[in-house]
């Protein structure tokens, strides 16, 4: 074999085994440390019953044997087990739930299918969705929103530091630099000055979903397929499943939000297309933006790339709006309302239902009662004003889509459709620039942009579960083949990354590669795992490390270690290593989604601790 630089941790060779067989139920539960069991054997959910019959027949009289004893009662049959799909937004939620042959997106108790994602904390209370909207008004500072935005980010991140300047309420750093928001003593539910990270806000959210879902089945639901953003990191991930675990809910599986949506396109489109498609779902909601290509063939979804913004949204729309009309507000009142949170609360909802309206028409005005001092707010704007004063993010909504085309190997012409989810997709502009850059290709809204990927959520979830009444067939034979959103490997001496597994490979996928000793005598070799497209590993995100003892002392560049990495398609990484030749030195490290942010014991506090305000706020009335 070839001299190669030594445990450079630099390659002397790849080799890549064949495919990985598929992953068994039993297996394929142990690895997820009982979390997961997708694919369950089915039970036969038909019994035979005994046809009654009514005949006649002659009565002997009084039997002289002995009475036989009543029969048993039969057992009652087992609980439904519902899985339900919740969109967990940045601005609005949903829950669906597979009913009668097809997804049924669930109504909250005033009627709405989608819930603000806001929960609001004052003195004796916590109110969640529209009634935390609500109330933002009259409490901003403890009006929390924009959780998905911070969970499993650091303070320090860019993006979080531009949202900084328009929350009305407090982020400070936590545990490991990340981002929490601090309530003041007199709304914090503890009494006193308390730290929530964004986890235990998502988990009001979810708790409310589970709510919506269990008034309208009538029964306990604990089981979910829950979405999250295709560009989603592993913590950012993690975080969510904390998030449902706090909310009571156990996660069978955490899918990519336009891999759902896509789901929810196929199932409704396949009665009436026979031949494969490739799509391109553009999903551009109230915080994030994904660009998913995949192939449609029958019940086969196969991902080919995903691309996307975690901080890319209708809510920066927004924002712009409301950094366009501060200087108009403070020349007529003479007031920097970014002191005041009550007025930039009213202003951001003025905005909002700005952009809404310039959706449909090319003018719209602006009013708001009593912005400052009592006195009312009015102006108006045009549709080409809004496009220009976000030419910026107009730009930026693009990007995505390139990048996805160029990993999929594909140019516009190769997309036979673009489906468009979210519901910054009714945005003019963005129809615009997406009809240009497909010039002839249909742009997809059949199905409802808010409410698809909750759908695709809950047809993922009458998969996993174990008691659809009806086994329909438009769910026989479902195959989702999603892929990496990101790059792993490992870091070489030189601190550059050593890439075992691309972004955008199809998963499950398993790839090994041999590295060389870098020191003489070296006794030991430390491996790293990150995860990132920086070439520079520390600039990517540290996974995990682990330290592989038994090196024989010889010089630098003689001693092989061969590290395998195997990604299954729950998301869960182990990584191995060992030294050719040497005995018991084979070590190991399984990367999976329980080692979040917050532990196990605090997980389990903090859910019991949601549960004794949710029975708090049932007793008063006013949940």
């Amino acid at each position: 074999m070839a001299d190669t630089p030594p445990f450079d941790l630099f390659s002397s060779h790849d080799f890549t085994p064949p495919p990985l067989p598929p992953i068994d139920d039993e297996e394929e539960e142990q690895r997820e440390g009982g979390a997961f069991d997708p694919t369950r054997k089915e039970r036969d959910l038909f019994s035979s019953r005994e046809e009654e019959k009514d005949s006649l027949h002659f009565d002997p009289g009084p039997s002289l044997l002995p009475t036989p004893p009543p029969p048993l009662p039969a057992p009652a049959p087992d609980p439904p087990t519902h899985v339900i799909g919740i969109d967990l937004g940045t601005t609005f939620s949903c829950v669906s739930v597979w009913e009668n042959g097809h997804p049924v997106v669930i109504a909250n108790k005033n009627g709405k299918r989608t819930t603000p994602s806001w929960v609001c904390f004052t003195k004796d209370m916590v109110f969640v969705g529209e009634a935390a909207f609500s109330k933002g008004s009259r409490h901003p500072t403890s009006a929390i929103y924009d959780a998905k935005r911070m969970i499993g980010r650091k303070l320090s991140d860019e993006a979080i530091q531009q949202s900084l300047k328009l929350w009305s309420f407090t982020v400070t750093e936590y545990r490991g630099g990340n981002c929490a928001i601090q309530l003041k003593p007199d709304v914090a539910p503890s009494g006193h000055t308390q730290v929530l990270c964004p986890e235990e806000i998502s988990a009001y959210v979810l708790a409310n979903m589970k709510q919506t879902a269990e008034d309208y089945l009538g029964c306990p639901v604990t089981r979910a397929v829950i979405t999250v953003p295709a560009y989603f990191n592993d913590a950012q991930r993690q975080a969510t499943i904390d998030a449902a675990s706090i909310a009571g809910l156990k996660v069978e599986r955490i899918i990519n939000e336009p891999t759902s949506a896509a789901l929810a396109y196929g199932i409704e489109k396949k009665s009436t297309e026979t031949k494969a498609q490739t799509l391109l779902v553009y999903d551009l909601g109230g915080g994030t933006l994904d660009v998913t290509v995949l192939i449609v063939d029958g019940q086969v979804f196969e991902v080919r790339s995903t691309s996307g913004d975690t901080h890319l949204g209708g809510q920066d729309f927004d924002n712009n709006l409301v950094q366009f009309f501060m200087p108009q507000v403070k020349e007529q009142y003479d007031e920097d309302i970014r002191r005041n949170d009550k007025a930039l609360k009213k202003l951001r909802d003025g905005c909002r239902s700005l952009k809404h309206d310039l959706s449909h028409s090319t003018e719209a005005a602006i009013e708001i009662d009593a912005l400052v001092n009592g006195e009312d707010f009015e102006s108006s704007l045009t549709r080409d004003q809004f496009n220009e004063i976000n030419s910026d993010l107009f730009k930026r909504c693009l990007q995505p889509v390139d990048r996805a085309l160029a990993d999929a190997h594909l140019t516009p012409a190769g997309i036979d459709e673009v489906v468009l989810i979210g519901g910054s997709t009714r945005i003019p502009k963005i129809q615009e620039l997406l009809a240009d850059k497909f010039p002839g290709k249909p742009l997809s809204k059949r199905i409802n942009p808010d409410e698809a990927v909750a759908m695709g959520a809950a047809i993922q979830g009458a998969n996993l579960s174990q008691s659809i009444e009806e086994k329909n067939s438009r769910l026989s034979g479902i195959t989702l083949m999603d892929v990496a959103p990101m790059s792993l490997g490992i870091e070489l001496a030189s601190g550059k990354m050593s890439t075992l597994i691309q972004r955008n490979t199809t998963i499950p996928y398993s790839h090994s590669r041999t590295y060389k000793n870098n020191e003489d005598y070296q006794t030991e070799a430390t491996i790293e795992v990150f995860e990132g497209e920086e070439k520079t590993a520390k600039k990517n995100r540290l996974l995990g490390r682990f330290i592989v003892p038994g090196l024989p002392p010889r010089p630098r560049g003689q001693v092989e270690i061969p590290v395998a990495f195997s990604l299954d398609v729950n998301g869960v990484l182990e990584v191995s290593a060992y030294v050719k030749g040497e005995q018991g030195t084979k070590k190991s490290l399984v990367i999976k989604k329980d080692k979040g942010l917050l532990t196990e014991e605090e997980i389990k506090k903090r859910g019991k601790e949601l549960q004794d305000w949710e029975r708090k706020c049932r007793t008063n009335k006013i949940n």
